[in-house]
């Protein structure tokens, strides 16, 4: 697994700190405890491939104006062997370096060798994550926000696995609380009025169609068996029907969508298990719990929380908060992951310092429970914000959704901003075949290479294997940008990662095919000398590669002819 600019820069520290041993030997400035410096990439490249800071960093400790620093590590420094050609000063004492051909050469070589792992890193040391998102209420059907989740939450989990972690998906079932007491409800309610009149459905019920359908569909089986039955009885017959068809059509739908989960965990689990009766005893044991008015509440304030939260209301019953805290302590505590990482909604802000606190009080560090905020999404049709499916005439979801645009666009476009900004889908746009459709533009780029190889094979010419320095002809603007880019994936992956962002990903492919399109329109192929074809075409299997690998990340097909 390499990382071409990682590789570099860790090379380029060695060289520095080399040069500064150099000239302290040499008795140029005063022995001293060398201070640490940065080494970053310029936004202009123009001033070179890397910059640092080392002199201004040591002109306190050597007593020196920063440029006269700079001026000796550069007398001082030896680069011959390494990844760098050339180094200059710039302003009061920065050093611009600037790679060498043969290194850019390299990266070629790189990919072409590494194929389908080039970009993965070991960065994430087999560390085991759990990353749990959508989550939907199993009630009904999967809303617009839990299409951008999932779309999120499963880039994310292929992000995180790319970066050396030990990933695993998970969808909380939940199948117990209030939520099913409602559906109870509106369950019992549409099949009795299918036998009874006057039987009325109270307002804050459910009252989709899926409820309705569920009860015909029960009263088809069962015929009036329950009418006149105990209405617990009733209810737990009627949610025992539905609930399982709900959560199997969840998993169909999630499946259409590519999204796999290794565990649906349910929330029922830690109610029959003893787990939310040992939560509660063991935050009564951590001193951090106290009661007040015939409730047990928890001390979340002194954890930073704005205030404290009930754990037990005064009629015996937990709070939704306990087998919350409950589920976490069996990810983190019982199963032993060392991250877990929720994808909530909007709502969910003040969701965060409670359940971190309740982690704190039960001894597991509050670090280890990472929450991504996402916002909600706007869908757009005819520049007009868009709330009916065409084909239903009710609310868009994810089902309806996907009838309507490519799960391809769907994936794509979710994945187009960061978690926590608010995010238009235009759904022309997805369904349109032009480069101002973003994912056709990305999927083009691959199609196009394909094509490009496809037409030269049937001429009889098939890409030879090069070497470094043969590569080293690929020395054009547009080929240099080109293979910067390529070589910027493993980077870009750990980055997204680290920051649970996998629109870096998205963005990534856009600016390769991006570069690509220019690289083909500036640089011809078919017709050059045949050390230069040769040459370009190994660069186009190198960004085919690298695409086809950013693409995998987000679960977008990459189709060879469009």
């Amino acid at each position: 697994m390499s990382n071409p600019i990682k590789s570099a820069s860790s090379e380029l520290r060695t060289v520095i700190l080399d040069a500064l041993g150099r000239i302290v030997a040499d008795g140029k400035v005063e022995a001293c405890p060398l201070p640490s410096f940065n080494i970053e990439i310029p936004a202009d490249r123009s001033h070179g491939d890397f910059a640092t800071n080392a002199a201004m960093s040591c002109a306190k400790a050597f007593k020196a104006a920063p440029r006269k620093i700079a001026e000796l590590i550069c007398e001082a420094i030896v680069l011959e062997g390494t990844s760098f050609e050339r180094c200059e000063i710039a302003g009061p004492g920065f050093i611009n370096f600037f790679l060498s051909k043969k290194w850019f050469s390299n990266v070629v070589n790189t990919v072409l060798n590494e194929k389908d792992s080039y970009g993965r890193t070991d960065t994430g040391a087999g560390r085991k994550v759990l990353v749990e998102f959508v989550s939907a209420n199993p009630t009904g059907p999967m809303h617009i926000g839990n299409a951008r989740g999932g779309a999120i939450g499963d880039c994310l989990s292929a992000v995180l696995d790319w970066a050396g972690y030990d990933v695993s998906r998970e969808f909380y079932v939940n199948d117990a609380g209030n939520q099913i007491e409602k559906f109870a409800t509106s369950l019992e309610i549409r099949y009795l009025q299918l036998y009874r009149d006057g039987v009325e459905l109270p307002e804050d019920a459910y009252h989709g169609e899926d409820i309705v359908s569920h009860a015909k569909s029960f009263a088809e089986i069962n015929g009036d068996k329950y009418v006149d039955a105990d209405a617990s009885e009733r209810r737990d017959a009627l949610v025992a029907f539905a609930l399982p068809k709900n959560i199997q059509k969840l998993e169909e739908d999630l499946l259409k969508y590519r999204i796999v989960y290794d565990k649906w965990f349910k929330e029922s689990y830690l109610h029959e298990s003893g787990a939310v009766s040992e939560i509660i005893e063991l935050l009564k044991k951590s001193g951090y719990t106290y009661e007040q008015e015939g409730a047990l509440w928890f001390k979340s304030s002194e954890f930073g929380d704005e205030k404290d939260r009930v754990l037990v209301r005064a009629n015996g019953i937990p709070t939704y908060f306990v087998p919350d805290i409950a589920y976490h302590y069996n990810k983190l505590v019982k199963r032993g992951f060392d991250k877990a990482i929720d994808i909530l909604g909007a709502d969910h802000h003040g969701y965060i310092p409670r359940m971190k606190a309740a982690m704190a009080a039960l001894g597991v560090e509050p670090s280890r429970l990472d929450i991504v905020i996402m916002q909600m999404v706007r869908l757009v049709k005819n520049g007009e914000t868009y709330k009916l499916s065409k084909r239903s005439g009710k609310a868009v979801t994810l089902e309806t959704l996907l009838d309507e645009v490519p799960i391809d666009a769907a994936r794509f476009f979710f994945n187009l901003r960061e978690a926590n900004s608010h995010f238009e889908f235009d759904l022309d746009l997805a369904v349109e075949q032009s480069s101002k459709n973003p994912v056709y533009y990305v999927q083009y780029a691959h199609a196009r290479i394909c094509s490009i190889l496809r037409n030269l094979e049937e001429d009889g010419t098939v890409p030879q294997s090069m070497t470094a320095e043969q590569l080293c002809i690929l020395d054009k603007p547009e080929e240099i940008e080109l293979i910067r880019h390529i070589a910027s994936l493993p980077n870009t992956i750990d980055a997204a990662a680290k920051e649970y962002d996998p629109a870096k990903i998205t963005r990534y492919s856009l600016e390769l095919a991006a570069l690509f399109h220019k690289f083909y329109d500036k640089c011809r192929i078919k017709g050059e000398e045949v050390e230069l074809l040769h040459a370009r075409l190994n660069l186009c299997l190198a960004v085919k590669t690298a695409l086809k690998n950013s693409l995998t990340i987000l679960k977008i097909d990459c189709p060879e002819k469009m």
